[in-house]
């Protein structure tokens, strides 16, 4: 082992211990990895950074913006409306159904951001129907995992396969490649929870109500209260000089502010530190008899004229909205008032749902975890707003008003049928891709503005910074020494092939599911490469073996899709580890089987 080895060897053990540890953000790690490469000698500046313009980050980049672009422009309804009207009353067939419609759309978009397209849509049919939401998203989070392996473009391990081939000097996959076994995972994965689903998902707690709106349907699921207040500070009262925090706004009285004006100034949602001014008029939510209780204590007059806040009190205008925090979100670890949520945002913090707990009111120094769920009140199109910088998911679809003026969803699903087709023709898929993300921008489908925000850069940088450790471990030696290694254990044993595969299967699905599908597939394909030669394997094939089965993160909520919709669909650690086991297991016999059967 020469000291380059060794000294990669140590890069890759800290890059997996911060991982696991989460000592720093992911997206950090991998750029702490991009830089101490050529620091530590392994690689030229110039092969540190080139992960910031490989085929696969540009790809990603805009699979993101097509897909936000789809997302915008309401072409989901359409789609999902009509197998609403096919399935009908059964929930089997409509779990069916919207299983097979997201797997296939995920073969196009990123998993997470196919599910959170979906997610929505899904939770308004529960309610339509009068079904309970835990019997669609745990279907839905699969399928759209599962989905991502119907195309090279369908998840981010697959997407950096061909250019990781490429650096090992082998050729790179087409845009179908995969296909075959995606079709086959999709149409498993339909018919498992078609059959099984009552034996693998858990039992119904509640069913919702029929018929109701989606702020009826939040007002009486959380247990919200509704009626509002309009009122003045006259200048003798004692609210004069206090702020929210000060006069016990929630501690003692248990209400809410939810925007204050001054003169023609409206203020929505204040911050914590806005004091209080006579002639200032506010809106305030709470239960009557603690709302008679403040406005009797501070002496605070009725306004009966409802100009400015009308928009208030109507569904279309403004409201309540449900968000979920995505893992990997900036503000994971951060608490309300760290991130001066109000101020930022400009939506009242109403009830803060974190696994079984509920809180309500002040829950300022709690620490925001992926998973959680916020309900808020205010002006729809702040909500939304909140949904497009990636910091959050809307999962309470938006009714009214707010909704874009001109949505253009045939114009945003041509796009995106355009982006495949250039793939397809055999244009490279970054340009072809980013070809249709331009489209849209000019068509006017979504703005520029917009489509920066679209991308998660997060993830962009976790991907950029981790491709050079691939190319170290193929320029220093360190995969071939690995390699040999192995070769060694795997050449006493006198395994045949299938059992081979078998194994980096199981590997690559270990790896995946504990320390991410993109940390594995950069660890594992530059050894894969070298040990298929050894063994007599493709090394193209086992390659795509164990990238494809990176992605079998089924049995705990560490995927982002998984982690996304724990909190909606009231899952717990042992719902996944009881419906994934089974998914597991044929993911892992499927994607064996057909890289025996065409790649080798």
């Amino acid at each position: 082992m020469t000291v380059q080895i060794a000294l990669v060897f140590i890069v890759f053990a800290v890059t997996v211990y911060l991982f696991v540890s989460e000592r720093l953000r992911v997206d950090v790690t991998a750029i702490l990895v991009m830089v101490l490469l050529p620091w530590l000698g392994l690689l030229k500046p110039a092969d540190a950074f080139s992960g910031l313009g490989s085929n696969a980050v540009v790809a990603l980049i805009a699979v993101m913006i097509l897909g936000h672009g789809v997302d915008r422009s309401g072409a989901i309804n359409r789609i999902v409306n009509p197998i609403v009207s096919a399935a009908g009353s059964s929930e089997r067939k409509l779990v069916f159904f919207v299983t097979l419609t997201v797997g296939f759309i995920s073969a196009f978009m990123q998993n997470v951001a196919a599910a959170a397209l979906f997610l929505p849509a899904i939770l308004r049919i529960s309610r339509s129907k009068g079904m309970s939401a835990s019997r669609f998203l745990m279907p839905v989070g699969f399928a759209a995992i599962l989905g991502g392996n119907l195309t090279m473009v369908g998840s981010t391990p697959l997407i950096m396969l061909n250019d990781l081939l490429r650096q090992g000097g082998h050729g790179g996959f087409s845009l179908f490649a995969v296909s075959p076994v995606g079709v086959v995972l999709v149409l498993a994965g339909a018919l498992y929870f078609l059959f099984f689903s009552n034996l693998v998902l858990p039992p119904v707690k509640d069913k919702p109500k029929h018929s109701l709106n989606i702020q009826q349907m939040l007002i009486e699921r959380w247990r919200l209260p509704t009626t509002i207040y309009q009122c003045r500070i006259p200048a003798a009262s004692p609210l004069v000089g206090k702020t929210r925090e000060n006069c016990e706004l929630w501690t003692k009285y248990r209400i809410y502010l939810l925007a204050l004006a001054d003169g023609d100034d409206i203020l929505y949602a204040p911050w914590r530190h806005t004091p209080f001014a006579a002639g200032q008029r506010l809106v305030l939510l709470g239960e009557q008899r603690d709302l008679a209780r403040f406005v009797s204590d501070f002496g605070l007059m009725y306004k009966k004229d409802p100009l400015p806040f009308e928009h208030l009190e109507t569904g279309g205008r403004a409201g309540f909205a449900e968000m979920v925090l995505p893992v990997g979100s900036p503000l994971e670890g951060k608490t309300i008032r760290e991130i001066s949520f109000r101020k930022i945002y400009g939506v009242e913090p109403i009830m803060l749902f974190s696994g079984e707990k509920e809180q309500r009111g002040d829950f300022s120094d709690e620490v925001l975890q992926a998973g959680n769920a916020i309900i808020v009140h205010g002006r729809l199109r702040q909500v939304r707003s909140m949904a497009d910088n990636n910091n959050f998911i809307l999962i309470s679809p938006i009714e009214g008003s707010d909704e874009l003026d001109d949505p253009k969803p045939v114009t945003a699903l041509l796009c995106l049928l355009a982006a495949i087709l250039l793939a397809i023709s055999g244009v490279p898929f970054a340009l072809g891709l980013l070809t249709g993300a331009l489209a849209m921008i000019l068509l006017r489908v979504l703005p520029m503005d917009e489509a920066y925000r679209a991308i998660e850069w997060k993830t962009v940088f976790l991907i950029a910074g981790l491709i050079p450790l691939g190319v170290a471990m193929n320029q220093t030696g360190a995969s071939q020494y690995l390699a040999s290694l192995m070769l060694a254990l795997l050449q006493g044993t006198a395994m045949p092939v299938a059992a081979t595969l078998v194994v980096f299967g199981i590997f690559a699905t270990l790896l995946g599911l504990f320390i991410s599908n993109v940390a594995a597939t950069v660890m594992l394909v530059p050894l894969a490469m070298v040990m298929g030669s050894s063994l007599g394997i493709d090394p193209r094939g086992l390659s795509l073996l164990v990238v494809l089965c990176a992605s079998n993160t089924f049995m705990l909520p560490t995927n982002q899709v998984t982690a996304m919709i724990m909190s909606p669909g009231g899952y717990s650690s042992a719902d996944f580890m009881k419906a994934g086991m089974a998914v597991t297991v044929i993911y892992i016999v499927a994607a064996v089987a057909f890289v025996y059967l065409f790649h080798l």
